[in-house]
C-alpha cells in the first residue's frame, strides 16, 4: 500500500470520502446507474459510515450529499428493513439527524417506532442495560462499548425530536449502566464487554476501538442531548479520566495499539482516529482543556500518513466480535473499512473546524 507523505487535511478528507464511496457506496452525482449507493446492507458498518457522511455534509453545507443520503434511506425503507437489534439501529442515528434538518412524517413515524421498540421491547440485561443483540446472535446478558454509539445516541436524538423525555432519560441511564460494568477502575479505560452470565469481562481486553466508542459517545451525547446535574458531572469526570489514561498509551508515532496496554499488538488507525475525534469533541463541548487534547496533535500526522492513493485509511482493524483471549485481538487483520473511513473523516473535519474556530 502506497501512502501520501504530506497530505493536507482538506485533501485527506476528500480522499477518505472517495474511499468510503468506493468501499460501500455513496457515489458522485452523475455516476453510472446503480453506482450512487451500491450497498444493500443496513448494519453498523454502514451506519457509522453514514454518520460520518452526514457530519461531513453538515460541516460543508453539502446539500447534494444530504440528497443522496435521503434517497438511500428512502430506497432502504421501501425495500424493507432488517430485524431490529443494536447494530441494525446504527443507521437510524444519521436518519434522525437528517430528519431534524428535513422533517418528514414518514421518517418521524419510523424513528418513533424504532426508538419505542428499543425503549420498551429490545432485550435487556440485568439492571436494564441494552443487551448487545446483533444479527448473528442474541448475546444474552452482554453489554458492549459499541452499544452507546450504535443504539443509545439514536435513542437520545429520537427523544429530542419526538419530545420524549423518558427516552432521553433512558439514554442517560444506559450511559451510567455501561460505564459501571465496562469501566476498569484501575486504568480508567474500558473493557470491550461484560456478561452477567458468570459476571466477568471476558479477556479483560482494553480494546482500542471499544475505548474510541466511549471517547466519542460521551461528548456526542453532550452535543445531541446534554445530560444535566449529577449525570453530567459523572460522565464528564469519567471522560476526563479516560482521556488522561489514553494519553500515556499513545505510541511515539501517534497511534494506539489494538490492545491499548500491549505495544506488541498491531497499531490501529480507526481506534486512533476515533479517540482523537472524541478528544476534539470533548474540547468542543467544554469537557476538557487544551492540556488533555495533546493526543490530537500526535495523532494527526499518523492518520494523514496512512491514507493511500485510493483514499483508503490503512491499519484499520476489522470488525471485532467479543474475544475470550487477548490473542484473539492480536490476530484481527487490518484492512480498509467504511467505519475506518468515517472515523478518519470525523477526526479530520473536527480538526479543521477547531483550527478555524481558534483562528477567529
Amino acid at each position: 500500500m502506497t501512502y501520501h507523505a504530506n497530505l493536507d487535511t482538506a485533501s485527506a478528507i476528500a480522499a477518505l470520502s472517495r474511499g468510503f464511496r468506493r468501499l460501500k457506496g455513496i457515489g458522485d452525482e452523475g455516476a453510472a446507474p446503480g453506482d450512487e449507493i451500491d450497498f444493500d446492507e443496513w448494519d453498523w458498518e454502514v451506519g457509522v459510515g453514514l454518520y460520518g457522511e452526514f457530519r461531513r455534509a453538515e460541516a460543508e453545507g453539502d446539500e447534494a450529499a444530504m440528497d443522496r443520503l435521503a434517497r438511500w434511506y428512502d430506497r432502504q425503507i421501501a425495500r424493507g428493513l432488517p430485524r431490529r437489534q443494536v447494530n441494525s439501529t446504527a443507521p437510524m442515528l444519521a436518519l434522525a439527524l437528517l430528519a431534524e434538518r428535513r422533517p418528514r412524517a414518514d421518517w418521524q413515524a419510523l424513528i418513533a417506532d424504532w426508538a419505542g421498540w428499543l425503549h420498551e421491547e429490545m432485550p435487556k440485561t440485568e439492571e436494564g442495560g441494552y443487551q448487545h443483540t446483533v444479527k448473528e446472535r442474541d448475546n444474552d446478558g452482554q453489554l458492549w462499548d459499541d452499544t452507546l454509539v450504535m443504539a443509545v445516541l439514536f435513542v437520545a436524538q429520537a427523544g429530542r425530536i419526538c419530545a420524549r423525555p423518558d427516552w432521553i432519560e433512558d439514554a442517560h441511564y444506559q450511559y451510567l449502566t455501561h460505564v459501571r460494568f465496562l469501566g476498569d477502575r484501575e486504568s480508567g479505560l474500558f473493557y470491550h464487554g461484560w456478561t452477567f452470565h458468570g459476571r466477568h469481562s471476558y479477556a479483560r481486553a482494553l480494546w482500542a476501538r471499544g475505548n474510541a466508542w466511549v471517547t466519542i459517545a460521551i461528548p456526542e451525547l453532550f452535543r445531541i442531548c446534554p445530560p444535566q446535574g449529577a449525570v453530567a458531572r459523572f460522565l464528564r469526570e469519567v471522560y476526563l479520566t479516560q482521556v488522561r489514561a489514553l494519553a500515556v498509551l499513545q505510541n511515539d508515532e501517534g497511534l494506539f495499539h489494538t490492545l491499548l496496554d500491549d505495544p506488541g499488538s498491531p497499531v490501529e488507525s480507526s481506534g486512533t482516529a476515533g479517540i482523537a475525534y472524541g478528544v476534539l469533541a470533548g474540547r468542543r463541548e467544554g469537557l476538557i482543556g487544551a492540556e488533555e487534547a495533546r493526543i490530537v496533535e500526535r495523532a494527526l500526522p499518523a492518520i494523514l500518513s496512512r491514507i493511500d492513493g485510493d483514499g483508503f485509511l490503512g491499519d484499520v482493524s476489522d470488525g471485532t466480535p467479543m474475544g475470550h483471549t487477548l490473542e484473539f485481538y492480536r490476530q484481527i487483520p487490518n484492512l480498509p473499512t467504511p467505519y475506518g473511513q468515517a472515523l478518519g473523516s470525523l477526526f479530520l473535519m473536527e480538526y479543521d473546524r477547531a483550527q478555524a474556530a481558534s483562528a477567529r
